[in-house]
């Protein structure tokens, strides 16, 4: 059973118990998720062969400390850093280290900032220097993922509605879907509810209803869907080490469609976008 709660009334998440938030809380995304993306904006000039993640990982912890910001992952279950990266077959998770980026990789740096109590999470993908044509197109094909699943998250529709939409685009360009993880509620909590799947059925899951503030973060495979995770409990990987990519928005219901927090001020989402003019 699926409850609907004024977000000011919750203060840990409850399966099933989804909260509503009004404009004070639309007003704190925005904060925290444009934040969240001038950081990701920031890091595009520094992804270079040669360039470590670890040093990504530093350039992001001192954005979030000279903006009055904290990085939601630096200690989060014992996770000692502020950034995820995730370079060619990490599906996610991916943990910064002093390996120095190579020319032709892609790498997925996931971020969220907390600006006053709110949580701003995105993710992009970067690539460095030059890179192959199957990866240019698997970046292309999660971004248009993304953007099907956001298209599909208005009032009146479900949760399953933004799944099928992501799953039948990506589908149709023979990549695959990762299910095993998904994207979450968010807000003055991590993570909250619902979950939102990236496959689904249409008109299945969860009823969206203006108020309601989530990621969308599709996890998209060159091959086939299916996942592992490494010793370091953490780091998930393409079984068939294949290429994976994925993109994030944080996103709010509204009476007519939703708002994207986590827009990039400088036009650089997908950063593949900056060589092409």
């Amino acid at each position: 059973m699926i409850t609907y709660v004024d977000a000011a009334t919750k203060s840990r998440r409850t399966p099933g118990v989804i909260p509503l938030h009004g404009s004070e809380g639309f007003e704190g995304m925005r904060r925290a998720g444009a934040l969240t993306a001038e950081a990701l904006d920031l890091l595009v000039d520094h992804v270079a062969p040669g360039v470590s993640t670890l040093e990504l990982d530093r350039l992001a912890y001192e954005f979030a400390r000279d903006h009055g910001a904290v990085p939601a992952t630096l200690f989060y279950k014992g996770y000692r850093h502020s950034i995820c990266t995730s370079v060619n077959h990490v599906v996610c998770h991916g943990i910064p280290a002093d390996k120095a980026l190579r020319e032709g990789d892609i790498v997925n740096i996931d971020l969220t900032l907390i600006v006053d109590g709110w949580y701003g999470d995105s993710s992009r993908m970067y690539p460095v220097g030059e890179i192959s044509r199957k990866a240019e197109r698997l970046i292309d094909v999660t971004y248009e993922s993304l953007y099907a699943g956001i298209t599909a998250a208005k009032p009146g529709n479900t949760t399953g509605d933004i799944g099928a939409a992501i799953q039948q685009h990506a589908e149709e360009a023979r990549t695959s879907v990762v299910r095993d993880f998904v994207g979450h509620g968010i807000g003055q909590l991590f993570h909250d509810e619902p979950n939102i799947l990236h496959f689904g059925v249409p008109g299945t899951g969860v009823p969206l209803k203006p108020g309601m503030i989530f990621t969308i973060e599709p996890m998209i495979n060159l091959g086939r869907p299916h996942v592992k995770i490494l010793n370091d409990g953490w780091t998930a990987v393409t079984r068939d080490r294949t290429l994976s990519a994925q993109a994030e928005h944080s996103i709010g219901i509204t009476e007519t469609g939703c708002e994207i927090f986590t827009l990039s001020p400088r036009g650089l989402f997908n950063p593949l976008d900056k060589r092409r003019g």
